[in-house]
């Protein structure tokens, strides 16, 4: 008799619950100018549905640290208590200041992989990065020129350098990384904020975007690289100190800021679950849309065992949610 091994829960599709009802309770802040509102909401009901899931969780990358409760803090346990242990990376908000403006970009994120095995960023706020999808994996050194990288990535994917497309967040600190951008031929998708969403664009087959570069949130960066890891695209940070005061703390807390971070650095496991909805609509993922009585959402939904990625609509029933749920959707 043939032996079969019986699948493990792909806890994605239960991650994708949480980043629902975040995006769900979130979304009604969308253009009202009040981002502690809407981050407090997406966290009062990320929490809500993480505690439901069945699994013993520890917040690695978190919104701060336990005195600043309460937001979801670093250290945080969450779920039944029950195995798997894991950690747990979460953004309720990627984009806070385009939510409450009412821009695009917005998405709730969340990931999750085995105890252990995502790197933890401790004080150390900023990180370079590069990021491309699985057509150009292997084609990226973060200590490389800009020219050697994007040659080599228009080589990766079969076209040249002006078919490219690089996206950078739109900050005074890239004005010299977009004068090389441009020097060398490419074109530049400028974004205000959510560099997780710009990570996840260069892996989406449907996205023009081909690469993303610059300085952005190191707690960004291992949520992307969870997602990146899954999807099967290749992530390269290094740290970085706004000044000597924050290079002196990370060097005497031990991180090395010379250090090139492979994406087997930040997250360690290929078994990486990773779950994202929109919370205004962009490139990535359309936003919530509410109706009479419900609303509609869309997902991206990662597992890294097995590579699956799910684009999932979803229609909710606010009237149904509000007899269940303590959550005001």
């Amino acid at each position: 008799m043939e032996h079969f091994t019986r699948p493990t829960r792909n806890l994605a599709l239960e991650l994708v619950r949480v980043t629902e009802a975040a995006a769900l309770a979130a979304g009604r802040y969308m253009g009202r100018g009040d981002k502690i509102a809407a981050d407090q909401a997406a966290v009062n009901a990320m929490r809500l549905v993480l505690n439901s899931v069945q699994m013993d969780g520890i917040i690695i990358i978190g919104e701060g640290e336990k005195d600043e409760a309460p937001m979801l803090y670093n250290g945080e346990r969450l779920g039944t208590g029950e195995e798997p242990e894991v950690d747990i990376a979460i953004d309720p908000i990627d984009g806070t200041r385009p939510l409450a403006f009412g821009l695009p970009g917005a998405i709730s994120t969340v990931a999750l992989a085995p105890r252990g095995s995502m790197f933890n960023p401790g004080p150390i706020v900023y990180m370079h990065k590069i990021a491309v999808g699985p057509s150009a994996r292997g084609a990226i050194d973060i200590n490389a020129p800009v020219g050697v990288n994007l040659h080599n990535i228009a080589r990766a994917k079969g076209v040249d350098i002006d078919d490219l497309v690089v996206v950078i967040l739109d900050r005074p600190r890239h004005e010299q990384l977009i004068a090389d951008v441009r020097r060398c031929g490419a074109r530049i998708s400028l974004i205000h904020d959510g560099d997780v969403a710009g990570a996840l664009m260069t892996a989406d087959p449907d996205s023009n975007i081909d690469v993303l570069m610059g300085i952005g949130g190191t707690p960004e960066g291992v949520l992307a690289a969870c997602a990146l890891r899954a999807a099967g695209g290749e992530m390269q940070g290094k740290l970085f100190a706004r000044n000597e005061d924050e290079y002196k703390r990370g060097r005497d807390a031990g991180y090395d800021f010379d250090k090139v971070l492979m994406i087997e650095d930040l997250v360690s496991s290929d078994d990486v679950f990773f779950a994202a909805t929109g919370l205004t609509g962009g490139q990535l993922l359309k936003g919530v849309t509410y109706f009479a009585d419900g609303a509609r959402t869309e997902s991206l939904v990662m597992r890294g065992l097995t590579g699956t990625v799910r684009r999932i609509m979803a229609t909710h029933s606010l009237k149904k949610l509000d007899v269940v749920s303590s959550i005001q959707y």
